[in-house]
Parts: C-alpha cells; sequence; structure tokens
C-alpha cells in the first residue's frame, strides 16, 4: 500500500472486506447478528466464517453486505437501484462502516480523520466490490425510519446542498405545500402482478401492484356492483380537504340471486394517516378537475397456490344517481369541515389549483358530476363550500 495520503487511505479502505475485519477479530461469525432495517422492515441474516451472508428468511447467500443491502431493499422498494451495504448492514446493533472505522484507527493510526479523506475522496467510504454510497440515501431512510441520521461533516454539507436545490426548484417533501404543485419525493412505480410471486414477509404492505382486467385473464367479473352518487360525492368530498391520505368505510347491500352489490352509504373515519404520498386527489399525473375513482377488487388466489398473493382485479361498476342528498350525507360533510378546521394538512381553498382554478373550483368541479337531480340543495352546498374557505 501507499504510505500516507489520501491515496493510501483510499486503497486501505476499499481492501477492507468482511472477511479482512473477521481474520482480525473485530467480527465474529455468528447466528443472526446481521441486521437491515429499511421502511419498516427488518431483515435478519447469519454472518459466515468466510464473509458469506446467509438471510434467514429465503437462506440465500450473498457475497457482500452490499449484494444483500440491495437485494432486501428492492424486495420493498423495487425502484432502489443500490443498497449502501456498509451503511445499512448492522453488527449486533451497529453499523459496519463504524467497524471498518475502528479497523483503519487500529490499524493505521495515521490516517487523517474519516471527514477529512471523504472531503478530498468520496471513493474512499467503497470497499471491495461496492458501489459507491451516497450519504443522501442514509439520511433519506433514517427520516423514513424516524430516527435522526448521525452525518459526517461532508454528508451533512451534501444535504444541506441538496435540501437547498430542492427549495430552489420545488417544494420538498417534508414540505408539501399545495398537493397539486408538489414534486413527490419518489416515483411510487406500480409492479406487475406476476413479479410478485409467493407470499414474502419482507416486502413492503404497500406496494403498488398493476390491476388487472377480467379479459386479460379470460374471465368474467363474477359479481355486478353498483354506487349511489351520494356515496361518490362524500368520499370525493372527503378526498379534497387535505394533504394527507384519508380512509373511510363502505356499506351496502348484497343481493345473493342478481350476485349485485349495491353500495348505499359512505363512513368517513376523522383520522389523521399523514401519508401525503398516497393522498387524493391532488395527483400530478391527473390534470383534469374531475377525480379519478377507480374501483378495484383482490382476487383470492387459486386453492392449490394458496401462499400466492390475491390478485387486484379491476372492477366495472354501474353507477345510481340520487335524486337529492340526504341528511346523513350532509351532517358528514359537516363534521369533516370541522376536523380539519385549522389542521396544517388542511388544502388552503382561496389559492390557485392551476392557472385560472381554486382549490375550491376545482372542489366544485369535481363534486359537479356527483350532485343530485334536485337543485334545491345548491344552497347548502354553497353553505358548506363558505366554511371550508372560513376554516383554511
Amino acid at each position: 500500500k501507499a504510505a500516507g495520503g489520501t491515496r493510501g487511505a483510499m486503497l486501505t479502505r476499499r481492501g477492507i472486506t468482511l472477511r479482512v475485519l473477521l481474520r482480525d477479530g473485530l467480527l465474529e461469525p455468528a447466528h443472526g447478528v446481521l441486521s437491515i432495517y429499511y421502511l419498516g422492515k427488518k431483515f435478519v441474516g447469519d454472518l459466515g466464517a468466510d464473509g458469506t451472508i446467509t438471510w434467514q428468511e429465503t437462506g440465500q447467500v450473498f457475497n457482500s453486505p452490499s449484494a444483500w443491502a440491495t437485494h432486501c431493499k428492492r424486495l420493498v422498494n423495487p425502484a432502489k437501484k443500490s443498497g449502501c451495504g456498509w451503511a445499512s448492514v448492522r453488527y449486533k446493533g451497529q453499523k459496519l462502516d463504524q467497524y471498518k472505522a475502528a479497523w483503519l484507527r487500529k490499524h493505521q493510526p495515521n490516517e487523517p480523520p474519516a471527514e477529512e479523506v471523504a472531503l478530498c475522496c468520496p471513493q474512499s467510504l467503497a470497499s471491495e466490490g461496492e458501489e459507491e454510497e451516497m450519504p443522501e440515501e442514509e439520511e433519506e431512510e433514517a427520516a423514513r425510519e424516524g430516527r435522526a441520521p448521525v452525518m459526517e461533516p461532508a454528508a451533512a454539507k451534501k444535504t444541506e446542498e441538496k435540501s437547498k436545490k430542492q427549495h430552489d426548484g420545488a417544494l420538498c417533501f417534508a414540505d408539501p405545500g399545495p398537493p397539486g404543485k408538489r414534486l413527490e419525493s419518489k416515483a411510487r412505480v406500480p409492479v406487475r402482478y406476476c413479479t410478485l410471486g409467493t407470499r414474502d414477509s419482507a416486502r413492503n404492505p404497500q406496494t403498488l401492484v398493476e390491476v388487472t382486467s377480467f379479459a386479460a385473464i379470460n374471465k368474467f367479473q363474477p359479481f355486478n356492483v353498483a354506487i349511489s352518487s351520494n356515496v361518490l360525492l362524500l368520499l370525493d368530498f372527503h378526498s379534497h380537504l387535505t394533504r394527507s391520505e384519508v380512509v373511510g368505510y363502505l356499506g351496502g347491500r348484497w343481493d345473493t340471486n342478481t350476485q349485485l352489490l349495491t353500495v348505499l352509504r359512505a363512513f368517513p373515519c376523522r383520522s389523521r394517516l399523514g401519508d401525503a404520498e398516497a393522498a387524493r386527489p391532488y395527483y400530478h399525473g391527473n390534470p383534469g378537475v374531475e377525480s379519478k375513482i377507480a374501483p378495484f377488487w383482490v382476487m383470492p388466489p387459486p386453492e392449490q397456490r394458496p401462499n400466492d398473493y390475491g390478485i387486484p382485479m379491476d372492477v366495472e361498476v354501474a353507477y345510481i344517481q340520487d335524486g337529492f342528498l340526504t341528511n346523513d350525507v350532509l351532517q358528514e360533510m359537516t363534521l369533516l369541515v370541522e376536523f380539519y378546521k385549522g389542521a396544517p394538512d388542511l388544502v388552503k381553498f382561496q389559492e390557485l389549483w392551476s392557472q385560472d382554478q381554486t382549490y375550491l373550483d376545482k372542489l366544485k368541479g369535481s363534486l359537479a358530476s356527483h350532485t343530485p337531480k334536485d337543485q334545491s340543495f345548491t344552497h347548502i352546498l354553497e353553505q358548506i363550500y363558505s366554511l371550508l374557505k372560513l376554516s383554511s
């Protein structure tokens, strides 16, 4: 190795592998001593005497922390490109890169401090067979896990620069601002059902899966669905009030003779989920005023393959136009306005949603297709709209 200088430090760091740490006694082979925490999921691995990692869930063997981390993270987030192995994999609760730093302090005490090396030569953080690891990714994962990241000065500087760029170009994820103008922090790409395989505890339960049509699998929809316009009006109204995700229950009637499911009531949950990425109906991919409502049914897996995932199926729906607004709908709308009043995630309806329309205009336009034939209730809706203006 080269004597002294950042070039020597870089070569030394690139030569540090799990085998080196095992050989010099900083790590010991054992079952269940390695772990990864990512987006709420935990992965546990065994460390072999030869420096390999065996994932306990499946018995798969990986030759490096990066290979294991990348594989596990892609199961949760298919769009993930790298694993940040040494920064993500923990040995007995401590990150592997801390053991790497301890090895350097012991075997190369004259090496410049870690932050100096990072500033002079970012590649020094990589190890043999590993791709370069970006501090921003570690910070992002720490934020999602709800813990405060411990960053070296170089990493902190990069994060600060990144934050400035986000504020210069668009509103950042931490302060999403008006929903329609928010830039998604990361595109959530739906995966095809055929790529899921059998059930896997490591898979993120919020993975988006493309819906399948019954025609695509040469089947007919096994039941019919009808939904009342009052139900659509209430759930669409609820969706427009907040930047956070909304949730609720639907109730109705099932006719065994005609195999018809009729949805007659909506019960909005007055709760705050805080998941702005899953919010409706200000999805930037839908430029129109009217919300896109897409009912689907998860078809159970075949009996001979009970461990398969259910298939999300696109459901055709008949819409029933109600003649008038019922008191329960008006009461739910009023309760929702009261619940979100003054809330930080309440949509500011006076602000512009597009160049010539406010968020209130968008709300009215979307609800227009669900309003009843009886126009005598128009003034009541206008009263509710006035309450919204005051609330925001």
